[in-house]
């Protein structure tokens, strides 16, 4: 029984990230209709500017929040520089895009910092059955998540972002300025992207620390639905905890190969997730 709680808590501390991360490509998802690849590279890099500020520094913290404008910048550049100038074209063209990105953030990361895995602190004491941090990281992707609902459900913002990506033509003709709430979308979804890579990167740091949670974090927007945000919460969460059970009862080395098989068998019975509706869009 012991066991079994352990494994319940661990899992709920991984599937805090998982969402959080699932989450930002839920975002990302529901503006452009493009799945970012480079959502991990880009809180890796935010991640290493935390970890340069906290060694200049001292303090987490502002190491915590060096990261998140950092992320929320690059996630602006990113549909500015990157991403707009591919929007007339297929969506193959962008989500080709944001791999070669992933690809060579990772190469900068290496060059920069070095691929030698690097100590990266934790926000709280990591020790115990489920440790101040892990408390911390469940806390902060709720309140996150909680507060995006809001924005998307109950603010003015939140409804021109969602015009802007569901009926971006009628949205111009009502006065929204489409393209800023696209470069808005990215740069939220960039800024939770940095959470998750502040929350799942310790105890150590290397340019391909968050490669397996991206895979994770993807099977869980997957399970949930991926114009779903509180379904890949829920997703996150339920991933989490069922992989930590096949850690635990089966082992490791087929945690990974658990998560690929969600994946295939959401994406076979229900593609658009547990969640999810199946819609048809008008073009």
């Amino acid at each position: 029984m012991e066991d079994f709680l352990n494994l319940t808590l661990n899992g709920i501390s991984s599937g805090a990230i998982y969402a959080a991360l699932g989450l930002a490509l839920v975002i990302i998802y529901r503006a452009t209709r493009v799945v970012n690849f480079a959502q991990p590279a880009l809180a890796l890099i935010s991640t290493y500017l935390a970890y340069a500020v906290n060694k200049a520094t001292g303090s987490y913290w502002l190491g915590f929040a060096a990261a998140i404008v950092a992320g929320v910048i690059m996630g602006a550049l990113t549909e500015r520089l990157l991403i707009r100038p591919l929007r007339d074209r297929n969506e193959l063209s962008s989500i080709i895009a944001t791999l070669g990105l992933l690809l060579v953030l990772q190469a900068v990361a290496g060059m920069i910092w070095s691929n030698e895995p690097t100590a990266f602190p934790y926000a709280f004491d990591f020790r115990g059955r489920f440790s101040a941090s892990d408390l911390f990281a469940v806390l902060a992707v709720l309140v996150t998540a909680t507060a995006i609902l809001v924005l998307f459900k109950w603010t003015s913002l939140g409804l021109r972002m969602r015009a802007a990506a569901f009926r971006p033509e009628v949205a111009r003709m009502l006065g929204v300025r489409v393209g800023l709430m696209l470069t808005v979308g990215w740069a939220l979804a960039a800024g939770v992207g940095s959470l998750a890579g502040m929350l799942a990167t310790p105890p150590f740091l290397f340019p391909n620390v968050l490669d397996g949670v991206f895979v994770y974090a993807l099977t869980a927007a997957v399970l949930g639905g991926l114009e779903n945000p509180l379904g890949t919460i829920i997703g996150g969460f339920v991933l989490g905890i069922g992989l930590s059970y096949v850690s635990g009862y089966l082992g490791p080395e087929l945690v990974t190969i658990a998560s690929l098989a969600i994946l295939v068998i959401v994406l076979a019975v229900r593609p658009s997730g547990l969640f999810g509706r199946a819609t048809a869009r008008r073009v």
